[in-house]
């Protein structure tokens, strides 16, 4: 009697160790010092993809270094979502300790003054309901990853979700 006792408990705290260790992928903390800040997933106004007058590059995503002593390059660094839209950092993009850059959609000119960089793609790249963001480093692993949904991420409805303060 005391063996079974004794393999039920041993059994139970296995359980209970798994549970506490199983973290779903994408509420895994990387320890990049680059992470997704936040997202602008819905342009505001109505969704216009057209190089000239559109909206696109109304929406953006936001990477900051969270770095407190760590200048990172952003080339090589790939920006891509669940469905497999791709942007990558070709050039290269210093972005100091507790710098940041938006990642915009549409045409424009990059600016490290400004801490911008464009797609230079019309098409939106996010989905307006829900999506999957993954930022990944130059040498494939992930540095951070995010889903959001908007009716369970973005309460008031803006388009806009945060990740990392």
């Amino acid at each position: 009697m005391r063996i079974r006792t004794a393999a039920v408990a041993t059994t139970a705290a296995a359980g209970a160790l798994a549970a506490l260790t199983a973290v779903p992928a994408q509420a895994a903390e990387y320890t990049s010092a680059l992470k997704v800040r936040g997202i602008q997933y819905d342009a505001p106004g109505g969704d216009s993809n057209r190089c000239s007058g559109g909206n696109t590059h109304q929406e953006y995503l936001t990477i900051k270094n969270y770095s407190s002593s760590k200048t990172v390059d952003l080339k090589g660094y790939l920006v891509k979502d669940a469905a497999g839209n791709r942007f990558v950092f070709t050039a290269h993009h210093h972005l100091q300790p507790g710098d940041y850059v938006k990642l915009r959609g549409g045409n424009g000119t990059d600016s490290d003054k400004y801490n911008v960089v464009y797609r230079d793609n019309c098409n939106f790249m996010w989905n307006n309901d829900k999506d999957t963001i993954y930022l990944v480093k130059p040498t494939g692993s992930r540095a951070d990853v995010h889903a959001y949904t908007a009716r369970g991420s973005d309460p008031d409805g803006n388009g806009y979700v945060s990740f990392h303060k």
